[in-house]
């Protein structure tokens, strides 16, 4: 139902651009996010965006670099990263709930995707 790509390899200070392509029935219903998680943490929501894109969310550690959006026509939400650095590394998730941007969390997310690496060197 959700289909992320983007991950990779790239330098400190670099860029990647995440996609998350949703079905139509999803994404018209949906707050959706991107979440990380590295090993033997816990999954953390990076950013939300509401159904008509009006309304986002960004994590204070990623606010200012990374930007999320949305395009209905391909039903598809984007994260641009710019600016990485390496504590950015972690496999990334997109997820949606049919609630609010402030109720999304790991726990709430009814629909995943599944993870796509982001690896930042030094």
């Amino acid at each position: 139902q959700l289909q992320a790509s983007g991950g990779g390899l790239v330098s400190a200070g670099g860029s990647l651009r995440l996609s998350c392509v949703a079905s139509r029935r999803i994404f018209v219903m949906s707050v959706m996010g991107w979440f990380r998680q590295v090993p033997g943490k816990e999954r953390e929501l990076v950013a939300a965006i509401n159904r008509s894109g009006g309304s986002t969310f960004h994590a204070d550690s990623v606010k200012g670099r990374f930007t999320i959006s949305g395009e209905n026509a391909k039903n598809t939400v984007y994260l641009q990263m710019n600016s990485l650095k390496p504590e950015d590394t972690a496999v990334y998730y997109c997820a949606a709930n049919p609630f609010s941007i402030s109720s999304l969390s790991e726990r709430t997310a009814n629909y995943w995707g599944q993870g796509t690496l982001v690896t930042v060197s030094s």
